[in-house]
Order: C-alpha cells, then structure tokens, then sequence
C-alpha cells in the first residue's frame, strides 16, 4: 500500500530541512563563487528558496 500524501509532504519537508542544514553548513567556508551556486541549489530545492536566500544574505546587491 502506497503512503498517503501527507505523508509524502512531510517527507519531502525533512528532506528540504536536512539539505538546507547542509548548505548552510557549507556557507561558513564558501567563496563568493560557491555562495551564488548555493543560492541557485536553495532557489531550486523549494517553493519559498528565494526568502531563505534574503534570509541567510548570500546574495547582497
């Protein structure tokens, strides 16, 4: 028997959260280089990637 959609959606939210963790990880030591691949990874990752990207500042005009 296949999960029920909640339960798929909430799957799909640890998934998000863990790999978020990671690249917030990864910025502390990141280039500048890095840092716009990561933006563009967090933008693709979710719905809401390009807050998380205002929020952790990695691109400052």
């Amino acid at each position: 028997m296949s999960c029920s959609e909640r339960r798929k959606e909430i799957r799909r939210r640890q998934h998000r959260r863990k790999k978020v963790k990671i690249y917030k990880r990864k910025l502390a030591n990141a280039t500048v280089s890095e840092k716009a691949i990561i933006a563009d990874k967090l933008r693709q990752l979710t719905p809401g990637g390009e807050v998380i990207v205002e929020a952790l500042e990695l691109e400052k005009r």
